[in-house]
Parts: structure tokens; sequence; C-alpha cells
């Protein structure tokens, strides 16, 4: 089945409950309905980072896979990378539903998920049986980890789960910043955040790309604070961002009263600033993965030219569907043309 094809049944799920929606989406994924991209990659758009090559620089962001169902269904779409998780130690339901809610008007997501998910037992022989077949088609993988809402011990639990996703993905992510578990961003605070990366130094023997995702919320200073925590500790690179708390004056949608993280294009201006701030900082001594807001090619450029790798996307993927990958590679392309860049390579940063 052509992506097209999918891309037409968007509209059909969009009647739906968008949690229904979403997990139908990833169902039909699952049973390989979705299709292949078309399109084949352009080298113009390949990208060197974190020590592995990427056909493109658009990946999945975190949350879409959460339980490592669909991982070579989503890379069969065009995508340069794909991210599963989160996923924590034990299963855990989340918040009670409803908890994600559409912002059609504002082009938009509110959630308060919680990170529900089936826990790294059942999480792990998916992410190994997938892996291998998503590195044969030139996509790596990232596995994103966090802990449970209960009987957390940050120091355990990160350096545990890292150890047991690292062999089978090509970079993991440390999430510290989902505004839906209690206490999770505290600790971006630098003693804690320190804390935690000694211990998956301590504990974990083969260590991984490291990669820890920051809010957008964070106050420059907290963002820089990030940043040389990161640096000092030997962390790869940041994820710059994940959802807001904010809620811009801009939102037309009756849900924007709802209480959770914010993505889509209103997060676009809030996690534009953040990783410049980080970006200015920490200059290439950390890999930039710019998340929040993107939903056009020259959206991609600009985060590039503001000092990202390589981007991630979600909630426009939640609207679009499957055919928004090859477009946006197009549109990036065209992008390009119009501002004379040759390479992705040579785009990033040039407007810091």
């Amino acid at each position: 089945m052509h992506t097209a094809l999918t891309s037409a049944l968007m509209p059909l799920l969009r009647q739906l409950d968008p949690e229904t929606a979403h997990n139908l989406a990833l169902r039909a994924l699952e049973l390989n309905l979705a299709g292949r991209s078309a399109i084949p990659p352009s080298p113009r758009l390949a990208v060197r980072a974190l020590g592995l090559d990427f056909a493109n620089p658009i990946g999945l962001a975190a949350g879409f896979d959460k339980n490592a169902r669909a991982l070579p269904a989503l890379a069969r779409l065009g995508f340069g990378f794909v991210e599963a998780g989160t996923v924590t130690p034990r299963p855990q339901e989340g918040n009670p539903r409803p908890r994600l809610f559409r912002l059609e008007e504002d082009r938009a997501v509110i959630n308060r998920m919680g990170f529900n998910n089936e826990g790294i037992k059942a999480y792990m022989p998916r992410l190994a049986a997938a892996h291998p077949v998503a590195r044969a088609m030139g996509v790596p993988v990232g596995a994103n980890v966090g802990i449970n809402k209960e009987g957390a011990d940050p120091e355990r639990d990160y350096p545990a789960l890292v150890a047991a996703v690292a062999p089978h993905s090509d970079y993991v992510v440390i999430n510290v910043s989902s505004p839906n578990t209690p206490g999770l961003r505290d600790l971006q605070g630098e003693a804690r955040l320190r804390s935690i990366l000694r211990a998956i130094c301590t504990e974990v023997s083969s260590r991984p790309k490291l990669l820890v995702k920051v809010a957008p919320d964070l106050s420059e200073d907290g963002l820089r604070s990030v940043a040389d925590t990161a640096m000092e500790e030997g962390v790869a690179g940041l994820i710059v961002s994940n959802t807001t708390i904010r809620r811009p004056d801009s939102l037309k949608s009756p849900q924007a009263t709802q209480a959770g993280g914010l993505s889509g294009r209103p997060l676009k201006p809030f996690a534009e600033q953040a990783l410049r701030t980080v970006a200015r900082h920490a200059g290439p001594r950390l890999v930039l993965i710019g998340v929040g807001g993107i939903a056009t090619g020259e959206d991609i450029l600009a985060r590039i030219r503001a000092g990202a790798h390589l981007v991630q996307l979600y909630s426009e993927f939640a609207y679009a569907g499957p055919a928004l990958i090859p477009r946006l590679a197009q549109e990036l392309l065209a992008a390009m043309d119009r501002q004379g860049i040759t390479s992705i390579a040579d785009a990033v940063g040039v407007d810091l």
C-alpha cells in the first residue's frame, strides 16, 4: 500500500478520539499497512552525527511508538531515524483518559499521558528484533528511557534502563523533561542530573551515545547549566525540546485550557529559542536535535541554521500522516536551493 493511500485515511482517523486514532495508526503500522516512501534519498540531505550516518535529518520523536511496536514500518516511511519510548522500568497505566487532545485550530496537541507504557521487559524483545531490521534500511534507532511515577530511584533506574537498551539501539535518551510525571523536571537541576549521569557512567560498562532531553521552559541559565553538566559528564548531545507547559495567547482551540504538555506549531518559537541558547553556549561540542513545531522543510532548515544537526517531529506527523516525510524532504531540498546551500552539513549553525 502506498503512503498516499494511508494519508487519505487520516481525515477518518481524525473523527475518532485522539488516543483511539493513535492506537489504530500504530496497529496499521504493525501490520505493514502504511507502505513505504517512494522517493529515493538525496545525498544532499545525508548527515553524519553521533558517529552514525543518517540518510536525512528528519527523525520521529519519542512518544509515538512508546512500546517499540512498529519501528521497521516507521523506518520504511522515509524517516532518517526513529526513536522508541519513553519506556519505564515497570509497566504503568499513565494518567486517566481522556489525556490526549487535538487543538485543530492551532495545529497542536496537548498530552498528559504520564509515561503510559508496557515496561522494559515487554519493550526489550521488540527493540532487539527491530533494531537490525531498521539498520539494514540505513535508519538508526534511538531508545528513550524514563522513570515510573511511583517507587522510582533515578540513580538506580536510569542506569538499569540504559544498560538494557544500549546493545539494541544506536543512541539512548535520558528523558528528564516530561511535564506529566511529578518531580521529573526537577532532575534537570545540575546536582541531580550530574548524579544520574555519573551513576550511568559507573554502572554501564559499554556506554552508548547518550543524549538528554530538555524542557523548553527552562530559563536561559538553566539551559546553559544542563549543557555544561552534559559536556562535563561526557554526554553526546541534547534533544531540544520536550513539550511546554506554557499556553501562548495565540491559542484558539477550546481545548487550550487542558493540563499537560503542549506540542505542535505553537511550541515552535519556544523550542527554537531554547535551541539557539544551547547552540550558542555549547557550539560544536554537543550534537543537538531540534524538536517542537516543525511542519515544513523551511522549518527544518531554520532549525538546522539555528544549530541543530538533526530534527524530530511528532504532532505534524500525527496530523498529516505518512505522506509528510517525503514532502518534507522535497521542501527541504527546495529551501536549500533557494538559500544556496549545497548540503545539510554546510547549514548547521550558520545563523549563529
